[in-house]
């Protein structure tokens, strides 16, 4: 190497040097700067707790609040400081109005209240900003108890307008959902009064404007509302309240039937709404466990439930569940319910995914004994049929279902075997073989004669090529001694696990193979089995 290029070398080494020390000096800089900052927050709020004189520091907390800071610390620590400051003043009720009060006390509160104003609008910009939303909703529930127990005097109010505020801003940022997932944990399922006032806000929010985000407020009040998981039973458990409860016993806090009724609306005022396949999808899953419950009206989902279960397709399954609910526990009227049922039987629905939980239904569905024997015919039969084009993972679970559907109604056993009653019948049989009576066509369960035919079809999978469905299907052709099968041993099996189960066996001797490993596709027939070789075998050698 050469001086020069040596030279050259170590002048670039000392100009990376160079800069890497000024940014390290930068860094401690602004370091010391974010320091001083935050010291001097800290001192501003300790003066204004110290004397009236020093409520001017208040507004710059408020100035550096709103600055342009890019600082997460230095907001936070800000915010926590004017927090602490209003706090402390709405505690010692110089925030509230008095009617006896000195003009120059009426104007400080004016002036006061003006700068709370200002520090909830800053607050609220925070709970938006990433990084910083969870330290911005806990100072904004605080305030919010501190404002409800002590800004309006001794009367009770709920500080509505600032949770709207707050739900305002929870529903219209697009976010990962973890602040509006905190919100519902922390406060609206631990707190009566919170989820009281959240579910009538919320129903307000979504009949009003639409927001000018682009953020669909249905997803994020759905974050909110699925969250909600106990729904009181009784107006002896709504006693656990976020602000000080009402004196008076009239108060609905204490009705739970104005607990059920906000619930309601909030959950209408979504249903009502125009939405997606996807967001159906959603609200039906949730249906039985978490909005049912909460209606004091059942009958006012009856037409969203109705529309969802005539749409067809997997949003027709997970309505099931829900239109069942209202009939059952509710006494509702369905009429076309069964025959609705029946149509949902298609050549997709042993492959959907949606259907273990559709044979969980359809078990309890077809579980009472007062059914007519033609309408259980009916659906055995037609899944019989399905059967003989399905994947072996659909058939596994329809066979013991069938046998457990027999066991429940005797009336139908008969349709596994079917003699003929006269000998000229069965002549016939045994010459002609039989038309089955069946109609796979009929949309009408009543009417598809299949009370009149047999589960054949059954029979036809002792031959199927997969071992586990033909050795299963062999139980319908046995002495029904077994009361009844574990449905849930069979429901999730899938293409998967019954190649593993297969893998897993042990051999009980070495499977035959072919002992000499052919050289060519095509080969000769032996002279002594007496064939002649194919054409293609014979152009092959050519």
């Amino acid at each position: 190497m050469s001086a020069a290029t040596a030279s050259k070398g170590l002048s670039i080494k000392r100009k990376r040097t160079a800069s890497k020390e000024k940014s390290i000096k930068r860094a401690r800089s602004e370091s010391v700067e974010e320091e001083d900052l935050q010291a001097q927050i800290l001192d501003l709020e300790e003066e204004v707790l110290k004397s009236k004189k020093n409520y001017n520091n208040i507004a710059k907390l408020i100035q550096i609040l709103q600055g342009d800071t890019e600082d997460g610390d230095v907001l936070v620590v800000a915010a926590i400081s004017l927090c602490r400051v209003f706090t402390r003043l709405m505690v010692s009720g110089e925030m509230a109005k008095s009617p006896k009060a000195l003009e120059k006390e009426v104007i400080l509160v004016r002036w006061l209240r003006e700068r709370y104003m200002e520090y909830k609008s800053a607050l609220l910009v925070l709970l938006g900003e990433e990084g910083v939303e969870s330290n911005a909703l806990t100072l904004c529930m605080r305030l919010l108890k501190t404002e409800g127990e002590h800004l309006y005097g001794v009367n009770y109010n709920f500080p509505t307008t600032f949770l709207t505020d707050i739900l305002h801003v929870l529903l219209t940022t697009e976010n990962d959902g973890s602040t509006r997932q905190e919100f519902s944990q922390k406060f609206v399922e631990e707190y009566d009064d919170i989820r009281f006032y959240t579910f009538d806000v919320i129903e307000k929010l979504i009949k009003g404007p639409k927001p000018s985000s682009n953020v669909d407020m249905f997803d994020t009040a759905i974050e909110i509302l699925r969250a909600i998981e106990s729904v009181p039973e009784d107006k002896e458990e709504l006693e656990d309240f976020y602000i000080k409860a009402p004196v008076k016993k009239s108060h609905g806090l204490y009705s739970l039937a104005q607990h059920k009724k906000r619930a309601q609306g909030a959950w209408l005022a979504l249903t009502n709404r125009e939405i997606s396949k996807e967001q159906r999808k959603v609200v039906l899953g949730l249906m039985r466990d978490s909005i049912a419950p909460w209606f004091t009206k059942p009958e006012l989902l009856m037409d969203f439930l109705a529309d969802s279960y005539d749409s067809g397709g997997s949003t027709s399954l997970l309505a099931l569940s829900g239109v069942y609910f209202l009939i059952q526990e509710k006494n509702l009227d369905y009429p076309s319910f069964f025959k609705k049922l029946y149509s949902l039987l298609d050549r997709d629905i042993l492959s959907s995914k949606h259907r273990s939980r559709f044979l969980r239904l359809l078990d309890t569905f077809l579980g009472s004994t007062h059914l007519p024997a033609a309408l259980v015919a009916s659906f055995l039969k037609r899944l019989s049929r399905l059967t003989l084009n399905a994947p072996p993972s659909g058939i596994v679970p329809i066979i013991p279902w069938i046998y457990n559907m027999l066991k429940k109604h005797p009336s139908c056993t008969f349709m596994v075997h079917r003699v003929p009653r006269n000998v000229t019948a069965r002549e016939l049989l045994e010459s002609q073989g039989m038309s089955d009576p069946f109609s796979m066509e009929e949309e009408d369960p009543m009417e598809t004669n299949a009370i009149e035919s047999c589960l054949w079809e059954i029979v036809t999978l002792q031959s199927h090529f997969h071992p586990n469905v033909a050795s299963l299907a062999k139980i319908i052709s046995e002495q029904f001694t077994k009361h009844a099968y574990n449905l849930e041993d069979f429901l999730d099996h899938n293409s998967t696990t019954m190649l593993a189960s297969h893998l897993s066996k042990t051999l009980k001797r070495e499977p035959d193979v072919e002992f000499e490993i052919p050289k060519k596709i095509f080969l000769k027939h032996n002279i002594e089995s007496g064939l002649k070789d194919g054409l293609v075998g014979s152009l092959w050698e050519m």
